[in-house]
């Protein structure tokens, strides 16, 4: 398999790991079972890569983490909001 194609894949598949969770969360307007740590040591971990990113001057590395820095920082919006409400 071609290096390339491998890495478009595993980026692709990281990107949109927490879009499912925050769409769910959004349908559902329930967030009581999840864990708030688990976005937030995400986001900190991407945001570090895209600050990595920066200083390699490396804008793949960039723009492959900001969808999931932006997923998961709803996600943790949304359990703020909804993650004491009742089911």
């Amino acid at each position: 398999m071609d290096p390339t194609i491998l890495g478009l894949v595993a980026g692709t598949m990281t990107s949109i790991a927490a879009v499912p969770q925050v769409i769910k969360t959004l349908r559902t307007r329930h967030a009581r079972d999840i864990s708030v740590w688990q976005p937030l040591l995400l986001s900190i971990g991407v945001a570090l890569w895209i600050v990595y990113g920066m200083l390699i001057h490396n804008l793949p590395l960039i723009v492959a983490n900001i969808v999931p820095l932006a997923c998961n920082a709803l996600l943790i919006g949304l359990k703020l909001h909804y993650g004491n409400d009742a089911a």
